[in-house]
């Protein structure tokens, strides 16, 4: 694959040449390679077809995981958010080592105490991550899910995108089966409040998610701006930030 440098940018395919726009620019690739036929039936391409799998296996996994959670990601999330997904995913299922070749499972890694730790942390929004933008202590209650922000001064601990005048706080657990995608999504009350020098601490309950699988948990902080006595999303959720806190 490469890119293309040219005044001209050029979408389609010219002989054995495919031009094509992404989010990196414009590239090009040359058509090519082993016929499907082979990969799926050739024995030296058993490797290949393992492989294969198991990407599906953790793509898979990885939108079952988004899907859960729309409520909180469809604003706070960044244009790679799906293959970083992904790419955890498939790391998680590189810890799975129960299965056989071809069949490994990011559902079993993330039983493990290191898969875990491997998703805990995940930031949705990297142009808007929870570590850049507040600057506070976050105490998690895992057997409840609240989250608090203890005497939080907002003008003094939060790093404001220019333009947002108010703030945002949600927290979320989630109990979910990445096997069968049961799930259950529990949000918080919200804390509005304005980005300003009033010191006070942020409360936040979501009611206890119910059901199997693991429990994870959420931090949401989004951007608004005030005008005329109504607040209206900022940019459009660019600044918006959501982060797992905690796998168990």
């Amino acid at each position: 694959m490469a890119k293309l440098k040219s005044l001209l940018k050029i979408e389609g395919t010219l002989d054995d040449i495919t031009f094509y726009k992404s989010e990196d620019g414009y590239l090009v690739r040359q058509k090519g390679g082993v016929s499907k036929n082979r990969i799926k039936n050739d024995p030296a391409f058993a490797r290949t077809r393992e492989n294969n799998a198991e990407f599906g296996y953790s793509a898979s996994a990885g939108k079952t995981f988004r899907q859960a959670i729309t409520p909180l990601l469809f604003d706070a999330k960044d244009a790679k958010v799906t293959s970083r997904v992904t790419k955890v995913m498939t790391q998680l299922k590189n810890l799975d080592t129960t299965s056989v070749r071809g069949q490994r499972q990011a559902s079993i890694g993330l039983q493990t105490t290191a898969g875990k730790e491997l998703l805990k942390d995940f930031e949705f929004n990297l142009r808007a991550t929870i570590d850049s933008i507040l600057f506070t202590d976050i105490n998690l209650d895992t057997a409840t899910g609240v989250i608090t922000l203890v005497n939080l001064n907002p003008s003094q601990q939060i790093a404001k995108p220019t333009g947002a005048t108010h703030v945002s706080f949600y927290g979320a657990m989630l109990n979910l089966d990445l096997d069968t995608g049961e799930k259950s999504l529990e949000i918080s009350n919200t804390v509005n409040i304005p980005i300003d020098t009033t010191v006070q601490t942020v409360t936040l309950t979501p009611a206890v998610a119910t059901g199997s699988g693991l429990s994870f948990y959420f931090l949401k902080v989004a951007f608004f701006q005030e005008l005329n006595g109504a607040q209206y999303p900022l940019n459009n959720g660019a600044f918006n930030a959501l982060k797992l806190l905690e796998v168990i």
